[in-house]
C-alpha cells in the first residue's frame, strides 16, 4: 500500500467473575451440608457498572484534550494550511516540512482563539518531513506540549489525533496504535517531500488534509507522533484509505527539532546512506529489477567497499532491491555505522560487498 502526504488545504477558507474452589470438610457424626455456590454478578449489576467504565474513559478523553489541545496550532503558509505543535515556551513550533513548503513566513492561530501570530521559518528538513518555525512574539500563557517516549508506544494503545483537518481547527479524532515500525515513502507530488521515513506509527485515528503536523497523543497527555501521511487506495482513485494513517515517531521529532533549535539546522540525521546516486534499473521485460549506480560519492560507504558506477544493486542484507524506493526503505530501517552485505551485479556477474553504512 502506498502512502501520500496530505494535500495542504487551500485557505478557502468483563466484569471479573470470581471463581471459588470449595473444599468439602467432613466432620465425624455430622452430615455435610451442600456448599453454597458462588453466584455471578447479576445482569442488573453488570449493566450498572458499564456506564461507569464508559464515563471514566470519557473523562480520560476530556482530560487529555484539555491538557494537549492548547498546544496544537493551525498554520497558514500562503494558500496552504496545516497544523503544528508548540515545542517549548520560547515560541518554537514543530510541524511537517510539507506543511511549510517553500514559505518563510506564516500565520499561526492558537487553540485559544486569539488573533493569528506571525511566525518565521527556522529550518525545514524535507528528508524526514519535519520543520521548526518560531513565533515572532510569544503570547502570554503559551503552553508547550509534553513529548513522550517512542519505546513505550505499543499496538492497541488508545490515541487521539489533534489538528485542523480541512481547516476545522482544534479537531480531535480517536483510534488506536495499529502498528509500529512502519517504513513509508511519501509521494513527491501534491506538495509531498518524497521522503522515505522509517519507524513510523500506524494509527486508525482519522487523519485528513490539514492534520499534517499536528499531534498524535496517548492517554497520558503525551505527544507520541506527528501525523503526516494517510494511505491511499488505488481502487478509490488514490483517495484516502479509511483508518490507515501514519505519524512520525516522537523520538525522531525530538532528535530533529532539538538540533534545529540548537544549531539552526540538522547536523546528525541518524539516517543511513550508501553514498551513491542511483536510478531504478529495468530488465529486458521492462520490469523493475534493481538500482543501477549512477555516481559513487567520494569517500562514501559504497566507494570504500569498491562499488562503481553502472553496478546494479540487487539486495541490501536480506531485502530484495527492485526500485530506488525499495532501496530507500531498506536503508530507512538501518542506522549509520551498521554493517550490511550488498549484493550487486557487475558485467553480468553477481558479486557481494560488506559495507559499513554512512550517514545522509
Amino acid at each position: 500500500m502506498s502512502a501520500s502526504p496530505h494535500r495542504r488545504t487551500p485557505r478557502r477558507r468483563p466484569l471479573p467473575v470470581t471463581a471459588a474452589l470449595c473444599a468439602a470438610v467432613l466432620v465425624a457424626g455430622c452430615s455435610q451440608a451442600p456448599s453454597p455456590q458462588p453466584s455471578a454478578p447479576s445482569t442488573a449489576a453488570a449493566r450498572a457498572l458499564a456506564p461507569t467504565a464508559a464515563n471514566e474513559l470519557e473523562d480520560d478523553y476530556r482530560a487529555v484534550i484539555g491538557n494537549v489541545l492548547p498546544s496544537v496550532v493551525q498554520i497558514e503558509a500562503g494558500e496552504s494550511l496545516g497544523s503544528g505543535v508548540v515545542y517549548d515556551d520560547k515560541g518554537h513550533i514543530v510541524t511537517n516540512a510539507h506543511v511549510v513548503g517553500d514559505a518563510e513566513s506564516f500565520r499561526v492561530t492558537l487553540a485559544t482563539g486569539e488573533a493569528p501570530v506571525t511566525a518565521r521559518l527556522v529550518f525545514s528538513y524535507p528528508e524526514q518531513d519535519l520543520a521548526v518555525i518560531r513565533l515572532e512574539s510569544v503570547p502570554d500563557g503559551l503552553k508547550a506540549a509534553k513529548f513522550g517516549d517512542s519505546s513505550t508506544v505499543a499496538v492497541g494503545q488508545i490515541v487521539l489525533a489533534m489538528g485542523s483537518p480541512l481547516g476545522l481547527s482544534s479537531s480531535v479524532t480517536q483510534g488506536i496504535v495499529s502498528a509500529v515500525g512502519r517504513t513509508v515513502s511519501e509521494s513527491d507530488q501534491d506538495g509531498g517531500t518524497g521522503a522515505t521515513i522509517g519507524n513510523m506509527v500506524q494509527t486508525s485515528a482519522a487523519i485528513n488534509p490539514g492534520n499534517s503536523g499536528g499531534a498524535l497523543v496517548n492517554l497520558d497527555s503525551e505527544v507520541i507522533g506527528i501525523p503526516t501521511l494517510a494511505a491511499t487506495d488505488p481502487s478509490l482513485g488514490q483517495g484516502a484509505a479509511p483508518g490507515i494513517g501514519f505519524a512520525i515517531p516522537v523520538s525522531m521529532v525530538r532528535t530533529v527539532a532539538d538540533q534545529i533549535i540548537r544549531t539552526g539546522r540538522v547536523t546528525d540525521s541518524g539516517r543511513a546512506a550508501l553514498g551513491i546516486t542511483g536510478r531504478t534499473f529495468l530488465d529486458a521485460g521492462y520490469n523493475p529489477a534493481g538500482v543501477v549506480v549512477v555516481e559513487v560519492m567520494e569517500g562514501g560507504a559504497a566507494e570504500k567497499a569498491g562499488l562503481r558506477a553502472r553496478d546494479i544493486i540487487r539486495k541490501l542484507g536480506n531485502a530484495e532491491i527492485t526500485t530506488i524506493t525499495s532501496l530507500a526503505e531498506a536503508l530507512a530501517s538501518r542506522r549509520p555505522g551498521d554493517e550490511v552485505t550488498v549484493t550487486y551485479e557487475r558485467g553480468g556477474s553477481e558479486r557481494t560487498a560488506r559495507i559499513t553504512l554512512g550517514e545522509i
